[in-house]
């Protein structure tokens, strides 16, 4: 197989952070097989989970992808700036102003501060991505790493919850209402995309896909995730066709989902929350899925023949993201996986 120089991710937040991470790694120390050590990583964001507050554009998975990436995320939160103080949302509450749920830490309001700034300059997201990353980047990545939102329009994910007062029997709730106020303790009746049918590709997110050596699906949300960058306009069809090897790690650990909500999310769509039916349901290039490879933990291992039988190449590897090394060991069985 030839070397590959280019590998392209289509990621969520935290969990698709910290496998980026460990891509990187992998690639940097050569543990990477048939990987040049000077490979470029495009990584394609969902921004589905963006939304406006207090007059501030905020992007949750473009800015942990470029915390984490660049060396400035809590990971304890798993979110957020180190060293982050919060005497703006303790004044914002002071003042009564909603929503009191999500915090913005004084740290993170800068950068909210700047995208916004850009956007009612008229710049497009990705441009404003661009601009935000060189500070986080530059410095020890270099141009080695990029980050792209999935579009430049904007697209919201909402959940339908049941609601006995309201006349329809449910109300709807943005994504972070669920995730941050209700803590997805509640089932989610259904997931609505705003504004996704109407969207189209960032520019470079289809060239990514299509020129890139190798394109993951990383262990992020199948449905709010990984599942709102497939079902942006052109963006599926661009994974179908491209001409490299496409490979996927399963987010769910025997029978259970590692960080997050995948299996409310899962339940939504009526996928069983585990990793063989996650991969089903990405399915394989050859049955007209998105996948060549699907990864599984080594708990899951019994998945793996009836995932062959469905025209995957699928292996059962230790999945736990415990350190940069342990992911790229994860990474590089990956690699070896669709080589």
């Amino acid at each position: 197989m030839p070397t590959l120089t280019a590998i392209t991710v289509l990621s969520g937040g935290h969990g698709g952070a910290k496998f980026v991470q460990g891509l990187l790694h992998g690639v940097r120390s050569g543990a990477l097989p048939g990987v040049s050590p000077e490979a470029e990583i495009t990584v394609v964001a969902n921004t589905a989970d963006d939304i406006w507050l207090h007059g501030l554009k905020i992007c949750p998975d473009l800015d942990t992808l470029m915390y984490t990436l660049g060396g400035g995320l809590d990971h304890e939160r798993g979110w957020g700036r180190t060293h982050e103080t919060w005497s703006v949302k303790e004044e914002l509450e002071a003042y009564g102003v909603e929503p009191t749920w999500f915090g913005l830490g004084d740290r993170d309001i800068a950068t909210h501060l700047v995208r916004t700034q850009m956007l009612e300059a008229g710049y497009p997201l990705s441009a404003v991505t661009e601009a935000l990353c060189r500070r986080w980047f530059d410095p020890a990545l270099g141009r080695s790493v990029r980050l792209l939102p999935m579009t430049d329009d904007r697209v919201e994910t909402h959940i339908a919850v049941a609601d006995p007062e309201e006349p329809s029997g449910r109300r709807v709730v943005h994504f972070q209402e669920y995730w941050v106020r209700l803590h997805a303790s509640v089932p989610a009746e259904l997931v609505v995309v705003v504004g996704q049918e109407q969207s189209t590709p960032a520019p470079g997110v289809i060239e990514a896909i299509t020129s890139a050596d190798l394109v993951v699906l990383p262990p992020s949300n199948p449905v709010v995730s990984v599942g709102t960058i497939l079902d942006t306009p052109g963006i599926r069809d661009a994974v179908v066709k491209t001409p490299a090897r496409v490979v996927g790690v399963s987010p769910i650990i025997g029978g259970h989902h590692v960080r997050g909500m995948a299996e409310q999310m899962l339940a939504s769509i009526d996928v069983e929350p585990s990793a063989r039916a996650v991969g089903l349901h990405y399915g394989a290039r050859a049955a007209g899925g998105v996948l060549d490879g699907w990864l599984v933990d080594t708990v899951d291992a019994d998945a793996v023949p009836t995932l062959e039988g469905a025209g995957l190449r699928a292996a059962a590897v230790p999945l736990w993201m415990r350190s940069p090394e342990a992911t790229a060991e994860m990474a590089a069985a990956a690699v070896r996986l669709v080589s």
